[in-house]
């Protein structure tokens, strides 16, 4: 049997933890009867254990913890492109909230609290100050947090920080807030930017310097931006680590009872910048979400502090904010065709945001913009394009303003009051994010692009240009010299409506007539030819030529 060292040895706390075993465990079965299949925060694969590293072992309720921070967090800070079952990378934040110049500590920071600043408040009332020199107790170091989700689909939040210092008790909390809320400031104080959404967590604890956490709560804030925080805890907890940890408990934290290494940076008042912590300077902990009846919200921001206190209207001292990312938006783009159309034919875009990492977060809302390249030969609209306007986020059909979907669409391209020249086409969707998700856009050549191609059609018309012409011989066979005058008529019979005369001087006699006939038509021609020499010659008159042309250009196929 393997057993679960819950202090140094010849502490009172060891001492104390084996004089109670045999009750606790008594308590435990007693307790693990009566919670079935409930689930403990502190028994999961994750290490609530007071350290950093996956290489120390840890068993809780009968589980073999194999994940620790390190298996999440490379050595400069930032994520793991492959993290644990369970994990997500993108739901995983780290914050470094000291500054440096190699080994040499700064003590300057750009996000504390200015005075006033109160967890009770809206976060309207929230105010961030530049501090030249924090005090060594109250500065953080580092901040990080992680959202699990575990086999039995339970949400689990995992949070940690780091201090400066471990001279005295010390007070911390987090925010894990669904609003991107953020502030920092080098000069003079400024508001935080965000707001309170109903649901928004303050998980409130207290360590000794030994190591040792007292309590820990979580509250809730109910209501918009201008709620209320309840009093009222929501679930709480003790040290990870303690003899009276229930089996199915939501919350619990722990603190290093000795000093650990860091695989990354931090910072301590005796050694300075480096990668060790000494006892009381790392807090960890967690809250299942859905043990507390919390789970399903998104939280996109969380932010470590320090505090005067674990009451609700404590001094607020440092912070250290990070982007969790539980809830991420993805966007699927679809224009209204992806095939050819002709020009002054209408086609549009439409962007689907869908957020994912809760069971009802709230929908994307505001505008999303359009862009439209083309004509481009091969390729989508990763970038560039012209502006075509906006579309504004709307449930998507059926569907309700808590299933994390929403719809846009963009004004219409290529209408018949403004037709695109031929060519291939592609859309851009872009959505800047709202106060609760962070902002994503979407191009996609198979999806997004169309061609305008303009059509044709092969059609014929028949076009009759009737002319004449004469000949003229003597008697005697020869040819005659002469003009030769040509009359049209619009009858058949040679009378009536003269269209035109046309006069030839010279043989081979012809008219130039220009005029083309395409419907059906009778004309008639009559040559007078008059002699050069009448001595020689007499003139003569042809007879009437009637020519009738029906013009037909639809029959057969």
């Amino acid at each position: 049997m393997t057993e679960r060292i819950l202090g140094e040895t010849g502490s009172k706390r060891r001492r104390r933890s084996r004089f109670l075993f045999l009750p606790v465990l008594l308590a435990a079965a007693l307790a693990l009867m009566l919670a079935g299949s409930a689930l403990a925060v502190h028994d999961e694969t994750f290490q609530l254990d007071g350290d950093v590293l996956a290489s120390t072992t840890t068993f809780n309720g009968g589980t073999t913890q194999t994940v620790d921070w390190d298996s999440l967090i490379n050595t400069d800070g930032t994520i793991k492109a492959s993290v644990p079952t369970g994990f997500t990378n993108t739901q995983v934040g780290f914050d470094k909230d000291f500054n440096n110049t190699g080994t040499t500590f700064l003590t300057s920071d750009t996000t504390t609290f200015a005075t006033g600043s109160k967890d009770t408040l809206p976060i309207s009332g929230w105010q961030c100050n530049f501090d030249n020199n924090v005090n060594s107790k109250i500065d953080i170091m580092n901040s990080y947090a992680a959202a699990y989700t575990a086999t039995s689909g339970d949400q689990i939040l995992y949070f940690a920080l780091e201090r400066n210092t471990n001279t005295g008790d010390a007070n911390v909390a987090f925010w894990f807030l669904q609003s991107d809320v953020n502030c920092a400031t080098a000069g003079a104080s400024q508001t935080f930017t965000g707001q309170h959404t109903d649901g928004d967590l303050l998980v409130v604890s207290a360590f000794t310097k030994g190591g040792d956490v007292s309590t820990i709560d979580v509250y809730r804030w109910n209501g918009g931006a201008n709620g209320t925080l309840g009093t009222t805890p929501v679930a709480s907890g003790v040290d990870c680590r303690s003899a009276t940890t229930l089996p199915d408990d939501a919350a619990c934290a722990a603190a290093n009872e000795s000093p650990i290494t860091t695989p990354w940076l931090t910072a301590n008042f005796k050694q300075g910048v480096g990668h060790s912590l000494q006892t009381g300077e790392f807090f960890e902990g967690g809250v299942n979400l859905t043990d507390s009846g919390l789970g399903g919200k998104c939280f996109n921001v969380f932010i470590g502090d320090t505090r005067s206190s674990q009451s609700l209207t404590a001094t607020l001292f440092d912070y250290a904010r990070g982007r969790l990312g539980q809830c991420v938006p993805g966007m699927l783009t679809q224009a209204s065709t992806n095939g050819t159309v002709t020009p002054g034919t209408a086609v549009h875009d439409t962007a689907t945001i869908t957020v994912t990492g809760a069971t009802s977060p709230d929908d994307p809302t505001g505008d999303v913009t359009f862009f439209l390249c083309g004509p481009i030969a091969t390729g989508d609209c990763s970038t560039n394009g012209t502006n075509i306007g906006t579309g504004t986020l709307a449930n998507q059909p059926g569907g309700t303003t808590t299933d994390g979907i929403a719809v846009a669409t963009s004004p219409d391209v290529n209408t018949a009051a403004s037709p695109l020249a031929a060519g291939r086409y592609c859309f851009r969707a872009e959505w800047p994010g709202d106060s609760n998700y962070a902002g994503t856009s979407h191009t996609d050549s198979t999806s997004e692009c169309f061609s305008v191609k303009d059509t044709s059609a092969t059609t014929t018309a028949q076009n009759w240009l009737p002319n004449d012409t004469a000949s003229v011989t003597t008697g005697s066979g020869t040819a005659a010299s002469g003009t030769v005058v040509f009359t049209l008529y619009d009858s058949a019979n040679c009378t009536g409506t003269v269209l035109n005369t046309f006069t030839d001087t010279s043989a081979p006699y012809a008219t130039n007539n220009t005029t083309t006939y395409t419907a059906n038509k009778t004309i008639s021609w009559r040559a007078v030819f008059t002699p050069t020499d009448p001595n020689a010659v007499t003139g003569s008159t042809s007879h009437c030529e009637t020519s009738t042309v029906t013009i037909n250009n639809d029959i057969g196929s």
